[in-house]
C-alpha cells in the first residue's frame, strides 16, 4: 500500500467512524501499526486537515481540507440522505458501502446545523428483509453494461433448471424485492429480466453492442410500461 493510498484510507475512516475514533480502531480499520497511525495523523494535519484529539483520547475530524465546500438547501439534504440510505439498505454490497462513504463525506463538510439535520433526518429508508444477495460480481456487471459488452453466465430459473445465457446488459434495476438485470437475450432474440441472485459464472464475451444500449433500454422500458398499463386496465375491468 502506498503512502498516498494509506493517507486516503485513514481520512475515509475518520469521516466514517463515530468520533472520537481511537487509535486502536484506526489500526483495526487500516491494518497498519499504531505508530504509523500517529505519524499519518500528523501528516494529514500538515496537509491542512483539522483533526482534534491525541493519542489515548481518540481523534475527531473537524475540518476536511480535501473536500470542497458544499451548499445544500434543507430539502436537498433530506433528498440526498434518503437516497443514500435507500442505497445502503437495498443496494448490492459495493454500492451500499459507497453510499455509507458518501454520507460520511457529506457529514464532514456540512455546517454544524446541517450536520445535525443529516444525523437526524426526518426521512429515512428501512428494509427489514434485505433482498437476496447477488451471486455475481455486480461491479463487473455494471462495468460491462457501461461498456456495452455482451456477457455470458449460467442462470437458474424458478424451477431450479440451469442453462447458459448470452445477454446484452442494459440496466440493473431493483424491483419485486430483488436486483434484476434488464437485457437482450440472444437465444430468444427478445428482452428479458434476470435476477442477479440466480446468475453464476459471469464472464465477458468481448463482443460489443455499442452504441445500442440506450435505444434498446428505451424500447424495453416502453414495453414494460405498456404491459403495466394493460394489466391496470384488466384489473379495472374485472372489478
Amino acid at each position: 500500500m502506498t503512502r498516498t493510498h494509506r493517507l486516503f484510507q485513514l481520512m475515509q475512516t475518520l469521516r466514517r467512524l463515530p468520533a472520537p475514533v481511537t487509535g486502536s480502531a484506526l489500526v483495526d480499520e487500516t491494518g497498519v501499526s499504531l505508530r504509523t497511525i500517529y505519524r499519518d495523523i500528523n501528516a494529514l494535519r500538515g496537509l491542512g486537515a483539522v483533526i482534534d484529539g491525541e493519542a489515548g483520547f481518540g481523534y475527531t475530524l473537524i475540518e476536511d481540507a480535501v473536500l470542497p465546500p458544499l451548499g445544500f438547501t434543507d430539502d436537498e439534504l433530506e433528498a440526498l440522505v434518503l437516497g443514500l440510505r435507500e442505497v445502503d439498505v437495498i443496494g448490492d454490497p459495493a454500492l451500499a458501502a459507497a453510499a455509507r462513504t458518501a454520507l460520511a463525506k457529506l457529514k464532514a463538510r456540512l455546517p454544524a446545523r446541517q450536520t445535525h439535520h443529516l444525523q437526524h433526518a426526518v426521512l429515512d429508508a428501512r428494509c427489514f428483509v434485505r433482498p437476496p444477495e447477488p451471486s455475481i460480481d455486480v461491479k463487473a456487471l455494471r462495468v460491462a453494461t457501461w461498456d456495452e459488452v455482451t456477457i455470458a453466465f449460467a442462470y437458474e430459473d424458478a424451477k431450479g433448471a440451469v442453462s447458459h445465457r448470452q445477454v446484452d446488459p442494459l440496466s440493473i434495476v431493483f424491483m419485486q424485492n430483488a436486483h434484476m438485470l434488464m437485457g437482450w437475450w440472444h437465444l430468444r432474440q427478445d428482452f428479458r429480466a434476470f435476477r442477479l441472485d440466480r446468475m453464476q459464472d459471469l464472464s465477458l464475451t468481448g463482443d460489443s453492442f455499442r452504441p445500442q444500449r440506450v435505444p434498446m433500454l428505451r424500447d424495453f422500458v416502453a414495453r414494460l410500461r405498456a404491459e403495466a398499463v394493460e394489466r391496470a386496465k384488466d384489473r379495472q375491468q374485472s372489478r
